[in-house]
């Protein structure tokens, strides 16, 4: 049975121990999570921020963070989230996976190689697929055969195929890597030379080299073994209205016009070549086409101000002009302003 005095002393020590409940009305990292889910971006981030005060700072507050920022576009902000989360949690493969991810939008491929491999996740939130940003990173770093097998494993197709190297060479194109794309999709093709979409594909890194009667070849070649591709119809009028072929140019974009009768490319297209052959009135009408499936189509707006010039309806053509010059100011990155 303690002493009173005992009691006493042990009252003292106990009053002495620095207790820090959490207020009443102090957010939890659940409740933070669901104002994340809900898209309440700066409610989020304030719950976190004060849940970052903390101490020791909860599981996963640096995540959630890094998070809300990337979804704010704040790419330093969140990378340096990130960072931290995986510091504090080196288990943390979605921190890891997303430090990766705004390392390669931060222009650091090399970077961000490491943490993606180990990483290896999807995240269905941002609609990030693992393989697709390590193969972008494996093309930047020129790690060409590595970007082709990461590429495969994103659409499960064996690494060696020939589906393997013929998606390897598009992604190359879409970042015009042009000669390593040619030597992929020829791979391609010596694997499998009825391999659909191949020629198309070598056709169009012949458009991309101003070499037309090739690309013409290569787009034709594929339209025999492809002949319902609205696409290669498009490619093939490209390619004669830049060889200045303008008869063939717009019977090929007829037919891509049959084929693919809610796609503005072959409508504007058409529209250049007949403005081309000096006929401005059918050109607005296949214009105004274009412009009524894709409102905002910079080169439909501007083809339309030509064409409005060309009919002397000086008005009209300043006011397709400036919705041209406005749609093309908006596509423009913004500078974030320093806090």
């Amino acid at each position: 049975m303690p002493t009173p005095r005992a009691l006493c002393l042990l009252v003292l020590v106990l009053l002495a121990i620095p207790v820090h409940p959490q207020a009443p009305d102090s957010p939890t990292t659940a409740e933070a999570q669901k104002l994340l889910n809900a898209g309440r971006l700066e409610e989020a981030i304030k719950a976190l921020d004060a849940l970052a005060l903390q101490q020791p700072e909860p599981a996963g507050v640096e995540r959630l963070r890094g998070m809300a920022f990337y979804e704010q576009g704040k790419i330093e902000l969140a990378a340096t989230a990130f960072e931290r989360a995986v510091a504090q949690d080196p288990s943390d493969r979605e921190a890891m996976q997303m430090q990766g991810v705004v390392l390669f939008r931060s222009g650091k491929p090399a970077a961000a190689i490491p943490l993606l491999e180990q990483a290896h996740l999807s995240i269905p939130r941002t609609n990030i697929d693992s393989n697709y940003v390590l193969g972008l990173c494996y093309l930047d770093t020129r790690r060409y055969d590595d970007a082709r097998k990461a590429f495969a494993t994103q659409y499960n197709f064996p690494p060696d195929s020939p589906s393997a190297y013929l998606l390897a060479a598009r992604m190359m194109l879409r970042r015009d890597y042009l000669p390593v794309a040619d030597t992929f999709a020829q791979k391609a093709l010596a694997l499998n030379p009825n391999l659909p979409m191949a020629h198309l594909l070598i056709g169009q890194i012949r458009l991309s080299q101003s070499k037309w009667p090739e690309a013409i070849a290569e787009f034709n070649h594929e339209s025999e073994l492809n002949p319902l591709y609205g696409e290669v119809y498009d490619r093939l009028g490209d390619a004669y209205l830049r060889q200045g072929d303008y008869a063939n140019a717009q019977s090929s974009l007829d037919r891509a016009i049959l084929l693919e009768p809610n796609s503005s490319v072959p409508y504007i297209l058409l529209g250049k070549v007949l403005l081309k052959q000096q006929d401005p009135l059918m050109a607005k009408m296949y214009l105004d086409k274009a412009l009524a499936i894709d409102p905002g189509n910079y080169t439909a707006h501007t083809l339309l101000g030509q064409t409005y010039r060309s009919l002397g309806q000086a008005a009209q053509a300043s006011h397709e002009f400036q919705i041209a010059e406005q749609i093309q100011a908006d596509a423009q990155p913004k500078l974030e302003t320093p806090k």
